[in-house]
């Protein structure tokens, strides 16, 4: 299997931006829902309410049904990524995809970064160069 994070792969995009694609769609599609989660209010509690509830915001609002499609393009970039590197190389990369939400979901949503959450990331961050080092 090719390491070399620029080596093409079968799609005809180096590897590293069939990383990139798969991170930021899997990014793009955790902070729209939470978006449009935030926008229509908390989930009925009955299960038959629940579900028509659930089942309205997938198929009838567009942004979650853009999440749910890049969900799908991340998958199939993934698969491609996958013909390029082993999963051991590549698979820690998906760990950025925590760095990349608390800061969107900091920056776009408001939502709060605590000083313990700053030392996390940068925790995973150090363990990726790290690994991606050795």
């Amino acid at each position: 299997m090719v390491d070399s994070p620029a080596s093409a792969s079968t799609s005809g995009l180096p590897g590293w931006a069939l990383v990139a694609v798969t991170l930021a769609c899997t990014v793009y599609g955790q902070v729209v829902l939470k978006w449009q989660i935030a926008q229509v209010g908390k989930v009925p509690g009955p299960v038959v309410e629940k579900a028509l509830f659930l089942g309205r915001l997938i198929f009838v609002n567009p942004w979650v049904f853009s999440a749910f499609a890049a969900a799908g393009i991340a998958a199939i970039a993934w698969m491609a990524t996958l013909a390029v590197y082993d999963l051991s190389t590549a698979y820690p990369f998906m760990s950025l995809s925590f760095v990349l939400v608390a800061a969107a979901s900091a920056l776009l949503l408001g939502e709060a970064f605590t000083l313990g959450q700053g030392v996390a990331l940068l925790m995973i961050v150090s363990g990726l160069v790290i690994g991606s080092r050795l």
